[in-house]
């Protein structure tokens, strides 16, 4: 017999859970902290101050996007954030952030997130698209769902699953 796949969902982010998107933030950040020869004081300060710019930022160029909390059977252990790149019901639609704790990392659960949201956008006609690292090992996920490469700079791909839709 085998065990129940947990139990995996979205809800909107709340006040209280600034201490895991927080969290959520400082690990994507952790290799480039490891660098430079500053106090853990120091570090602290840096990171958040580039994390409420980063929510800022996220909050000002997607005022209508969907900033969710990832929770696994009522534990909250992720974050996954999307945004219409337009007003027509077919337009594209971005994953600006998807991210889980490192414990939660390598058991599917971020293709589960993926795979929902490419769901979604195929059952609308929609695009999908995202920006990647050009060394973040989740470029060989998405290349695996199909995303193909659209413009790159020195350090993000831009990647888009789906076709833009052009009037006719």
């Amino acid at each position: 017999m085998t065990a129940p796949q947990p139990h995996l969902q979205l809800r909107p982010e709340r006040p209280e859970d600034r201490p895991l998107l927080f969290a959520l933030f400082a690990q994507s950040r952790a290799a480039e902290m490891a660098l430079v020869d500053w106090t853990a004081e120091q570090q602290e300060a840096f990171l958040e101050h580039q994390f409420a710019a980063q929510t800022e930022a996220y909050r000002g160029a997607y005022a209508a996007g969907r900033f969710d909390v990832v929770e696994m059977d009522g534990l909250a252990i992720g974050r996954l954030y999307l945004a219409d790149l337009g007003t027509d019901p077919r337009a594209e639609l971005r994953i600006v952030d998807i991210a889980l704790l490192p414990m939660w990392c390598g058991r599917g659960i971020g293709s589960r997130l993926l795979a929902a949201v490419l769901a979604e956008a195929d059952a609308a006609g929609r695009p999908v698209s995202l920006h990647v690292e050009h060394w973040n090992p989740a470029r060989r996920l998405y290349e695996r769902l199909g995303f193909q490469p659209v413009s790159e700079d020195s350090v993000y791909v831009l990647m888009r699953r789906g076709q833009l839709k052009t009037a006719s």
